[in-house]
């Protein structure tokens, strides 16, 4: 049971439409199952938030169809799925829509739930709709929620159009309300928890959801939409198999505080059900690492953003970097590579020490370094991961660790060397999604190198 809600284009409304129809659903006592196509984790937070039920990200680039199908059906079970889009709906890799959110709708075949930006349009929204409906005619389009219109008169004005001209139903819309926007900065928008007076927003919007969208209508939708559940893919079943015994028992420390959020749910829950124990850690609060661990695991975040504080820390600096360089296992994504280096330098120009373990000095940049989809080849493995960073690395000596290329079209069309690698610590800029290849879990939290 579930649908998609997709967008003409990125900033139509997808966020805030779903968390509103997730809100209102659960206020209607209906459990909800929330998605995000695509490698976003800010999104998701707020989906937990609202539901009160962890985020799973859809990814048809990093995962093949029978992959993204299991993870769907074992999260999704028996409750409403409502899955946030990407982009606009046919935006995806190159000119093909691959991993698109069109794309996620035909392999896990959900209805779409399509939201428009009705700001200064009428009857050209029905040629809008009308284009979307026909351009991949595989995409079912049940319905269209119109955001940001003026109010009920502009809303009858656009559905007549679009019932006019086209044969899918308006199920409701969004009065322009600076009270429920959401504020972005430099990798999308703010995350949840740094959101003041989050509750009474969702409150209101759940509140507008309710009053101007036809909630019974969506559950309908939703609840027609039965997918088959999938099997456990074969090379996820071989490394559990293979490798659980190395796990069952492990100590995973995980940094999760402000300033490292950046996880996805599939993979802390792939380290759960191969037996690990995972222990969070503060790097913003905690003097000291949690005793008896086996491994770390720093996500990404926005260590720039708390580089004073972690800074500041500088107990738990030296607690950490003591037990790297003693050979503790450790893997590290994005910010946690950047707290790793010397430095983080921010875009005001103030210089922040952070762990020192790699001959490195990060400095943020106005503009993105690195944004997309990439493949990576490490030690023997091809996987596929997503980078997108405002960061650059200055080095001195770093031993890279993962070829990447970027591709478009089929081609390659940029090639660079990623990661360092320090005694057991591996570290760099790719988010990987371990789904892609379960195969880089174990050489990144269980394989050891010899070192003196």
């Amino acid at each position: 049971m579930g649908l998609l809600i997709a967008g003409t284009s990125s900033g139509s409304g997808k966020t805030t439409v779903s968390m509103g129809l997730m809100a209102a659903l659960c206020a209607k006592g209906k459990p909800v199952a929330p998605f995000k196509v695509g490698p976003d984790y800010i999104d998701p937070g707020f989906h937990e938030y609202v539901t009160n039920a962890k985020s799973h990200n859809l990814d048809a680039f990093m995962l093949c169809e029978n992959k993204l199908k299991y993870l769907y059906t074992k999260y999704a079970k028996d409750k409403c799925a409502i899955i946030e889009g990407v982009m606009g709906m046919y935006d995806g890799v190159g000119a093909d829509s691959k991993a698109s959110s069109a794309h996620v709708a035909k392999i896990i075949g959900a209805p779409v739930v399509l939201v428009i930006d009705g700001k200064g349009l009428s009857t050209s929204a029905a040629a809008t709709i009308k284009g979307f409906a026909e351009f991949d005619s595989k995409v079912s389009i049940a319905g269209v929620i119109v955001n940001r219109v003026s109010g009920e008169g502009h809303y009858k004005i656009i559905k007549s159009a679009v019932e006019k001209y086209t044969s899918i139903p308006c199920l409701g819309f969004l009065p322009s309300d600076e009270d429920i926007a959401l504020n972005s900065r430099h990798l999308g928008l703010i995350p949840h928890a740094e959101v003041d007076g989050l509750n009474s927003r969702i409150d209101k919007l759940c509140g507008l959801v309710q009053s101007h969208i036809d909630i019974e209508e969506i559950a309908k939708i939703a609840y027609t939409h039965l997918p088959k559940k999938t099997s456990m893919p074969k090379d996820v079943v071989m490394f559990y198999e293979q490798n659980k015994r190395l796990f069952t028992g492990k100590r995973i420390g995980i940094a999760m505080d402000m300033a490292f959020t950046f996880y996805y749910e599939a993979n802390l829950d792939m380290l759960r059900e191969l037996g690990a124990e995972l222990v969070p850690f503060s790097p913003l609060s905690h003097s000291r690492l949690p005793e008896r661990l086996d491994a770390l695991y720093i996500g990404g975040g926005f260590p720039e953003v708390f580089a004073q504080q972690l800074s500041e820390n500088k107990a738990f600096m030296q607690d950490l970097k003591g037990k790297l360089q003693n050979g503790l296992k450790c893997y590290a994504e994005c910010g946690g590579f950047m707290y790793l280096a010397r430095s983080v330098t921010t875009l005001e120009g103030q210089r922040f020490d952070m762990v020192d373990l790699f001959d490195a000095d990060c400095t943020m940049t106005k503009r993105l370094q690195r944004f997309g989809y990439v493949t990576v080849q490490y030690d023997g493995l091809k996987f596929r991961a997503h980078e997108f960073h405002h960061s650059k690395m200055s080095h001195e000596d770093i031993n890279y660790q993962f070829d990447v290329e970027k591709h478009r079209d089929g081609k390659i069309v940029e090639t660079w060397k990623c990661a360092a690698r320090e005694q057991n610590t591996l570290a760099g800029y790719p988010h990987v999604h371990f789904y892609s290849d379960p195969r880089f879990v174990r050489k990144a939290f269980i394989d050891e190198k010899i070192f003196k």
